[in-house]
């Protein structure tokens, strides 16, 4: 089946991106608690398109370790620098923005710390233990960082009990000198296999990832990506359009239509995911407890 060319990024965005932009009551109570408590959203320091939709749904993805990141992806937003001193409240704080917004998935991400010795894998967990001991009914999600140099960082973190394990791939091994400056396919393949051979049991999270496409990938580079993490034992895998935040970033090399995206989800879910969610705005938290309850209903 082939599918309609995309508009060309010179011509701007198709009309397929287009957003809502819904700043009622909830948006903005979701806005004064973050500020309120002193914490940092990937809503906001990755400039999501979702961010609207999905704190008007009284939902937000917590962003730990600082806004800082010490890596400069060609794709990401979020500011680089010299991060500052990890707060020691902000597991609290977390968790109280958790149970305030009655939250019964929470998503919680972090930049990249290359200046801890343990990357913040401490950090992560001592998050999530607060998160589940304030909100016993409430499962966290964990998007981590690769955790470059870090020996056995999964050992901080998976012991707190997360519901769901995810890094993002994000891009094809081809791409990554340009697009993942300073980490490597391979280090983010082992990090999700090393999740996979946890020895947790039945506590075992389920795993997950994310891809961007329109960054200059090939179908077939694709689908040798989604057969590569189906063999790892990935469960769930999000397929996203690449939106440029600034002119400073990589540029788009196109824009896929939606029915393209239906295409490559059944190419991935031939491929042995549980779930797979694709569309010009997915990310990878976006309807997260979507996510995980088609994974474990599948299972």
């Amino acid at each position: 089946m082939a599918c309609a060319p995309a508009p060309g990024p010179a011509g701007g965005k198709p009309p397929w991106l287009r957003i809502r932009l819904n700043t009622g009551p909830n948006y903005r109570e979701v806005h004064r608690l973050i500020d309120g408590l002193r914490l940092h959203t990937v809503c906001q320091e990755a400039r999501c398109p979702n961010i609207y939709e999905c704190w008007d749904d009284r939902t937000a993805t917590f962003m730990i370790l600082g806004d800082i990141c010490t890596r400069r992806c060609g794709f990401c937003a979020v500011a680089t620098g010299r991060p500052g001193a990890v707060d020691p409240e902000e597991p609290r704080h977390v968790a109280e923005a958790v149970r305030h917004l009655g939250l019964k998935h929470a998503v919680i991400t972090s930049v990249d710390r290359d200046d801890l010795a343990d990357g913040g894998a401490d950090h992560f967990g001592a998050v999530v233990r607060a998160v589940r001991g304030l909100n016993p009914g409430c499962d966290v999600e964990i998007l981590t960082p690769d955790f470059r140099g870090v020996a056995r960082p999964l050992e901080a973190i998976l012991p707190a009990g997360p519901a769901v394990f995810s890094h993002n791939i994000e891009t094809v091994p081809r791409l990554y000198s340009t697009a993942r400056i300073g980490s490597s396919f391979e280090r983010s393949l082992d990090l999700l296999r090393a999740a996979r051979a946890w020895k947790g049991g039945a506590d075992r999270p389920i795993l997950k990832t994310g891809v961007m496409v329109g960054l200059g990938e090939t179908t077939d580079e694709l689908r040798a990506v989604f057969a590569t993490l189906a063999d790892a034992g990935i469960e769930i895998l999000t397929i996203g359009q690449y939106l440029r935040p600034t002119v400073q970033h990589l540029p788009v090399q196109r824009y896929y239509p939606p029915e393209e995206f239906a295409l490559l989800r059944d190419q991935a879910l031939r491929s042995g995911f549980r779930h797979v969610e694709a569309g010009p705005l997915v990310r990878s938290s976006y309807h997260a407890r979507r996510h995980t309850d088609a994974a474990r209903a599948a299972s």
